[in-house]
């Protein structure tokens, strides 16, 4: 008897000596599994928010959103716009599981954070992903942005708190909800974890996307009621504002 089932395909070894790129499938450069023209001609984010990293037209900004309502967070970091091919790479890795897509840009994030430290961002004391809803990590079997956090984690050498934080409802899914329709449906839907300790740490959220911010808003606001000194979010991509082109 078996415990896993026969597969009959190719098995992608991350750290094999030669490898594919994952976009064109041309030799790569090294690790991550990506040729260098491909990296190039992904959707980095340029001018933005200093705060929420917003597309914006001009840099050095910060967006009118954050000026009337400062989030709790003090900053997001995201090195993409959410527009081809990164948008494609995160829905197959969230949604259909393919991992390596997910592995491949954690890779170049924790890259970018690396350079990010080496300038002038603070490294946190603790990488916290967002937590999934109960109903959603039983039908998806995985929690995206705790993979990522993991990833993070052990490139950056930063410790990851998995359990630190908890989803106490199961909320319906965000993505066909506007701004205000987030919030209220993130009203008390995470906790902090019982004898959770977050007073005087800086910690970093870690998800895939960040759209309206309404959920890195709901779980900053949580840690720093608790008492954390500083929260950061670090994503792979942000979108433009509703109707806005990348």
């Amino acid at each position: 008897m078996r415990c896993q089932p026969r597969y009959e395909g190719p098995v992608y070894i991350w750290l094999k000596n030669k490898q594919s790129c994952l976009l064109c499938d041309e030799p790569a450069d090294g690790v991550p599994p990506v040729c260098t023209a491909c990296e190039i001609e992904l959707p980095w984010l340029g001018d933005h928010c200093l705060t929420c990293a917003l597309p914006l037209p001009a840099t050095g900004l910060t967006c009118g959103h954050c000026l009337k309502q400062p989030p709790s967070f003090e900053q997001v970091i995201a090195p993409w716009t959410y527009s081809f091919p990164v948008d494609s790479l995160i829905t197959r890795f969230k949604h259909n599981a393919k991992w390596p897509f997910g592995r491949l840009l954690a890779e170049l994030l924790a890259q970018y954070l690396q350079h990010r430290f080496e300038d002038d961002l603070l490294r946190p004391d603790a990488l916290i992903p967002v937590p999934l809803a109960t109903r959603r990590l039983r039908q998806r079997g995985f929690n995206q942005a705790a993979m990522l956090a993991h990833w993070l984690s052990a490139s950056l050498d930063i410790p990851c708190d998995e359990r630190l934080l908890l989803r106490t409802q199961d909320t319906d899914a965000q993505q066909a909800l506007n701004a205000q329709a987030r919030r209220k449906n993130l009203h008390n839907a995470f906790a902090l974890a019982p004898g959770a300790v977050v007073k005087g740490q800086h910690l970093a959220l870690v998800d895939d996307v960040l759209t309206t911010g309404a959920t890195a808003q709901a779980l900053a606001r949580l840690l720093m009621d608790a008492g954390a000194a500083r929260v950061d979010v670090y994503c792979l991509a942000r979108t433009p504002k509703p109707g806005e082109t990348p």
